[in-house]
């Protein structure tokens, strides 16, 4: 029963985690986009470009070739 519980409790944790994302950096390179309509992983690979070291304009096109 325990583990029940203790597992229970992580994925809830887990699932708000992943609930909170930020994703406020995505309509500086892509002001245009509901990023509600984007999944999980489309947000995540956004997510990884804008935090790469490539320059802005190299992020801001890659973002907007995702998002079509």
């Amino acid at each position: 029963m325990k583990t029940l519980i203790a597992a229970t409790a992580l994925t809830l944790t887990a699932f708000s985690a992943s609930a909170m994302v930020d994703t406020s950096g995505i309509s500086q390179f892509a002001p245009n986009v509901d990023v509600s309509t984007l999944t999980e992983a489309e947000v995540n690979t956004i997510l990884s470009v804008i935090h790469s070291g490539d320059s802005n304009s190299e992020k801001r096109a890659v973002i907007q070739a995702l998002v079509k």
